[in-house]
């Protein structure tokens, strides 16, 4: 059976089998040999590239800041009794059989619309 799919197959899609003359094969493996050895000399280059390229981003931290500050504190609050309320509820007997299950979806919104106003100045200001 394998033997007839393999004729079929044969047969449809022409095999061409090409042969390298001795010298180029000689060649080819030279230069693969050569390259083998530069490798690592440019590997080590190009980790070197990449950490000078990559600046820290700064923008988590400003975040952290604009998330303390006067303005946002309420929100923040507001987010952070949520979430506790939510996992008391949550560990409680009988909560997977509840049919309305708080979520902290507006105080999230509220919050993070609060950050993004104070921290969007900031960042691009830092940026180049």
């Amino acid at each position: 059976m394998l033997a007839a799919l393999t004729e079929f197959f044969e047969a449809i899609v022409p095999v061409v089998k090409a042969e390298e003359p001795e010298e180029e094969v000689e060649a080819v493996e030279e230069e693969a040999s050569a390259e083998e050895e530069s490798e690592p000399e440019a590997e080590e280059a190009e980790e070197e590239e990449e950490e000078e390229e990559d600046p820290e981003d700064t923008f988590p931290a400003i975040r952290e800041e604009c998330a303390e500050t006067k303005i946002c504190h309420p929100f923040k609050h507001h987010f952070d009794e949520c979430v506790e309320r939510v996992t008391k509820a949550s560990e409680e007997e009988g909560y997977e059989d509840l049919e309305y299950k708080e979520d902290c979806i507006e105080e999230f919104f509220h919050l993070s619309h609060c950050v993004n106003d104070c921290a969007a100045p900031k960042l691009f200001a830092t940026l180049k």
